[in-house]
């Protein structure tokens, strides 16, 4: 049997309890994990990272197969589930944690995340400019574990129900045919 080669992908759209709930249901994705990147703090808290001051987002890193789903597709995807037009804000998250960022792993992932910005501004996709940063991966710290498939793990929570029930109920809805076979009919 040969091996598959998994991409990675580490992506920033706010909470990222909203994120890793959407990505954890999307075909071709093996692993999403919740933690932070893009900062100066070694092995942050999620208690610092709220300070804004450690300089990381809320992210996942995703390992996909690419001959399932693309990069391409992934961020397609990832523009779909927030609003990248808000600088380090998404809903009521407000800080330089929440921000709308790609964090590149390969000159390809970062002229697919360049390509499409400028498809999605010259469609007119969004009333306002899409503000989101377009960095190179350098860091990438996993969360705490209760912060792990929080969604999966606590729907009732509040801001679960509020929040990422209404984006991954959407997700669904629009992107049923990407779905792992155990969530397409959920």
């Amino acid at each position: 049997m040969t091996e598959t080669f998994l991409e990675t992908a580490t992506l920033g759209a706010g909470c990222f309890w909203c994120v890793e709930a959407v990505f954890d249901e999307l075909e071709g994705v093996e692993d999403v994990v919740s933690g932070y990147a893009g900062g100066h703090k070694a092995n942050p808290t999620y208690q610092e990272v709220c300070t804004g001051t450690t300089g990381h987002a809320e992210v996942v890193q995703i390992k996909f197969n690419p001959k399932i789903i693309s990069y391409e597709e992934i961020l397609r995807v990832f523009f779909s589930i927030h609003d990248p037009t808000t600088l380090n804000r998404q809903g009521n998250d407000i800080g330089t944690q929440y921000r709308s960022v790609i964090f590149y792993h390969s000159p390809e992932q970062k002229q697919t995340a360049e390509k499409i910005i400028q498809e999605l501004t010259e469609a007119k996709i969004y009333d306002d400019p899409i503000v989101t940063e377009v960095s190179e991966f350098k860091n990438f710290y996993p969360a705490e574990d209760y912060h792990q498939e929080y969604f999966a793990k606590n729907p009732s929570q509040p801001y679960c129900f509020a929040v990422v029930a209404p984006k991954v109920a959407k997700f669904r809805k629009t992107f049923a045919e990407k779905l792992k076979k155990k969530h397409a009919k959920g």
